[in-house]
This record gives C-alpha cells, sequence and structure tokens, in this order.
C-alpha cells in the first residue's frame, strides 16, 4: 500500500483562543482551492484542541503535541491521551526533539508514549533527528536510526503510526538540508522500516520537518520517501501553511 501524504502543523507554545480565525483560514483555503492530494493536520497547544476539533472544518484533522503514559493519577500538569481523544484529537505527536532536548525523554519513554496513544485508536507521529554537532561527526543515521529503533512499538503499522524526521539543526533556523541529504535519511528510515516490519515497511508515512516553506515544500515533498511535511512556523499562518499544502495540489 501505498503511505499517505500527510501535511501537518506543529504550533509549538503558539496560539490563543483568537488563534482559531487561522484554522477557519485554513478551512476556506482548502474548500476554494483544487483538490489537494494529501492529508491535512492541525496540533495547536493542548488549551485549543477541544475548541480546534470541534470547528475544525471537513479535511482537517486535529492532533496534540505530545501526552502521558498514564491514562491517569497524580501528574500534575501532564494530560493523557485518554483526554486527548476526549478533547477530538486524532493524532498526538511523540519524542520531538525539543522534548527529547527541554525535558530529556529518551527512546524508550517515547515508546511508551507511542504505545499510550495507540492504546486510545490514535495515530502516533514519532519523531528522530540529529543535532548539528552529530551531523558534523558524520554520525547522522546511527543517531536516528538508533533512535526509531528505540522509539517505535512493536506493534506499530502505517494505520497507527507516522514517522516525522527533523534534523534538529534545521528546526526554525532557516538551514534546510539539500534535498539530497533528506532523500538519504528517509531512504535508510524506509530500510530500516521494512527490515524491520517486512513489506508492511513500504507503507508507513515518512515525514519531513525542518523550516519547510512554500518556497522549498514543492521541491522537498517530491524528494525520495518523502511522504509529507511536520512544519512549525509556517503552520501558524493559514496562506504560508496552504502555500505548503500547495505541493499536493496537481
Amino acid at each position: 500500500m501505498k503511505p499517505t501524504a500527510l501535511v501537518a502543523g506543529n504550533w509549538k507554545m503558539n496560539g490563543l483562543a483568537a488563534s482559531q480565525a487561522e484554522l477557519e483560514a485554513l478551512g476556506t483555503y482548502l474548500s476554494d482551492g483544487a483538490p489537494a492530494d494529501c492529508d491535512v493536520l492541525i496540533c495547536p497547544p493542548f488549551t485549543l484542541v477541544a475548541a480546534f476539533a470541534a470547528n475544525a472544518a471537513d479535511g482537517i484533522a486535529v492532533g496534540a503535541q505530545d501526552c502521558h503514559t498514564n491514562t491517569s493519577g497524580a501528574h500534575t500538569g501532564d494530560i493523557s491521551a485518554e483526554m486527548l481523544k476526549d478533547a477530538g484529537a486524532t493524532y498526538v505527536i511523540v519524542g520531538h526533539s525539543e522534548r527529547r532536548a527541554d525535558h530529556g525523554e529518551g527512546d524508550s519513554l517515547v515508546k511508551a508514549k507511542a504505545e499510550a496513544v495507540h492504546g486510545q485508536g490514535m495515530k502516533a507521529i514519532v519523531c528522530v533527528g540529529e543535532t548539528e554537532a552529530e551531523r558534523d561527526a558524520g554520525n547522522t543515521l546511527d543517531i536516528v536510526l538508533g533512535q526509531l529503533a528505540g522509539s517505535l512499538p512493536d506493534a506499530a503499522t502505517a494505520a497507527n503510526t507516522v514517522v516525522a524526521y527533523e534534523p534538529v539543526w534545521a528546526i526554525g533556523t532557516g538551514r534546510t538540508p539539500t534535498v539530497e541529504d533528506v532523500a538519504e535519511v528517509h531512504t535508510a528510515i524506509r530500510s530500516a522500516l521494512v527490515a524491520r516490519f517486512g513489506e508492511a515497511g513500504n507503507s508507513f508515512s515518512i515525514l519531513y520537518g525542518g523550516s519547510v516553506k512554500p518556497s522549498n515544500a514543492d521541491e522537498l515533498m517530491n524528494a525520495a520517501n518523502v511522504n509529507g511535511a511536520l512544519v512549525g512556523g509556517a503552520s501558524l499562518k493559514a496562506s504560508d501553511f496552504n502555500g505548503i499544502i500547495d505541493a499536493y495540489r496537481k
């Protein structure tokens, strides 16, 4: 089965109630423009998940940016996958480099979070990526494939899991790998998925993230084994995000 293309917006710690105007504008762009051969997802901060899920136009899925491994309990400030599903989320991002760096999250915790997401019937977007120092040392594939092996549950399938490759040094910096660099890593990820899951590994969607914007989306989305984008800053404005979705309009 061919991987499903997905363009996902990660709003990070941005967005207030008034930001729903951007969600509405995106819905207008999608309904007025030529059909796009991709799924569209917005992952706002927790405070907006329920409102966005209730008001998103047809064709826009809503997800979250993290979750706890437990269903409930004494975990002040945390939120469970069950709560996110109850709020209307259908995807959850786990293992983003900012979670790994800022909160010390390792592969085993990311894997447990992905399993919690799966347990609620949602899709986990499992993130992997190397730092600038790791790339400069020539360790990109070792780091990325190691994170992939440790972060993906054994029960991962194309139906419940998306992989996102985000080189840490390209996130929000304006610096972007070459198309050849991206294709090399994505092809290695694809090979690792097939080695672990057999032919089913060819069905997983592999997203690229890291300074994706309308001006470079077309060439990045057409790189080998790239099945969409995980977009940060450029997803905050509907016009910019729609410009990236344009890469999937024929």
